[in-house]
């Protein structure tokens, strides 16, 4: 094994969601462990404090020992690059990332490791100015596409550039 992947879903979705299961067969296909914490306990509360809750949950998860990368969707995205933080790992793949979460006191923060964020231009729920500046502060690379928030129509996308992603880490 490479290594290990965690994978976040977002606030509306689960660990067998589209995007992350797509991310999570290239991951395994190219020979890393692959992990998809549930969240979905901690969302159905609606509360902005359980995100420390689900950034718990996911440390738990990650092997105490050897190369991580964390990668998400939406809040799973801002779960992950706050994990990175307190867990060092090898990398952040970012997918519609909020700039901030409304009555979360903690703003936007992750480790200096290689970063690529996904995002669309028209996510009205995210907007993408304060990711494009997340992206530049970093110099991280930032893939924008013609889609919502959701990006269901570039899943394929996504799971290529996660592809090219991991790979770049060998």
């Amino acid at each position: 094994m490479k290594g290990t992947v965690i994978l976040s879903h977002g606030l509306d979705s689960g660990p067998g969601a589209t995007k992350v299961s797509a991310l999570a067969e290239v991951a395994s296909g190219l020979g890393w462990r692959e992990l998809r914490p549930d969240y979905r306990d901690l969302d159905a509360r609606r509360d902005v404090r359980d995100i420390d809750a689900r950034i718990a949950r996911l440390l738990e998860c990650a092997p105490q020992a050897g190369r991580v990368v964390f990668a998400g969707s939406s809040m799973g995205a801002f779960t992950s690059a706050l994990a990175s933080l307190q867990r060092p790992c090898a990398g952040l793949f970012l997918i519609a990332l909020p700039g901030a979460i409304p009555g979360y006191p903690r703003s936007l923060a992750a480790a200096v490791v290689p970063t690529a964020c996904v995002h669309g231009w028209q996510d009205a729920l995210c907007p993408v100015d304060p990711v494009i500046a997340f992206a530049r502060e970093r110099a991280a690379t930032l893939h924008l596409l013609p889609d919502d928030h959701r990006l269901a129509g570039h899943v394929a996308e996504c799971a290529r550039l996660f592809a090219q992603f991991l790979q770049r880490l060998d």
